[in-house]
């Protein structure tokens, strides 16, 4: 069964960046402690890392991070999905409009101009494709900004929430929860490393 999980890096005051995040800083000022765990030698991250990239069918971001990984400086050969995994699902990527050129060619990429629910929807049909393809069950990855991420959350679109909670202060930045419906969590998992707590949470509506 594929699933839609939203997983995400953020600070323990509740931020995915550090504060004045923009080109060539996609992560703010400081931002970039949210993600040493994605580049730590503790083998329960690794091990965390590699398993979450291989049991991702397709992957949902908005077009603000994509313009930040097919960006100067962006994903390359050695880091790019899943980190130093560098992995190569389908993405599907949130816009307005679609741009005119893509430096990231030979990545698999589709961008949807008619909202979140028609991208969530597009990313399920390429992930499980790709399950039956492989014969393995694959999931559709929500991996950010917080806007989309709080959006899907907001609109009912995830099923399980990630969160790698890093030992950081940021004291301002992006915020991954800016209000809403309410919904409710369910705890099931936790797991401490050297460089983050981990929690997966199963979301209930």
């Amino acid at each position: 069964m594929t699933r839609i999980i939203a997983d995400i890096s953020v600070s323990l005051d509740g931020f995915v960046t550090g504060p004045d995040p923009g080109p060539g800083k996609g992560l703010g000022t400081g931002g970039e402690a949210l993600h040493t765990w994605a580049f730590s030698d503790d083998p329960e991250d690794r091990r965390l890392l590699r398993e979450g990239t291989a049991r991702s069918g397709a992957v949902v971001l908005g077009r603000r991070l994509f313009d930040l990984v097919d960006g100067p400086g962006g994903w390359d050969d050695e880091v790019g999905y899943g980190a130093d995994e560098a992995g190569r699902p389908a993405f599907v990527v949130v816009t307005g409009s679609v741009p005119e050129s893509v430096r990231l060619a030979d990545l698999d990429w589709t961008f949807v101009t008619t909202g979140l629910p028609d991208a969530v929807a597009a990313a399920r049909a390429r992930a499980e494709a790709a399950s039956a393809r492989t014969g393995e069950d694959l999931d559709v990855v929500l991996m950010g900004g917080g806007a989309t991420i709080g959006s899907a959350l907001g609109a009912g679109l995830v099923d399980v929430l990630t969160l790698h909670l890093a030992p950081v202060v940021l004291g301002a930045g992006t915020p991954l929860f800016t209000g809403g419906a309410p919904y409710a969590l369910v705890r099931t998992g936790v797991l401490p490393t050297s460089t983050a707590t981990h929690l997966t949470y199963d979301v209930t509506r």
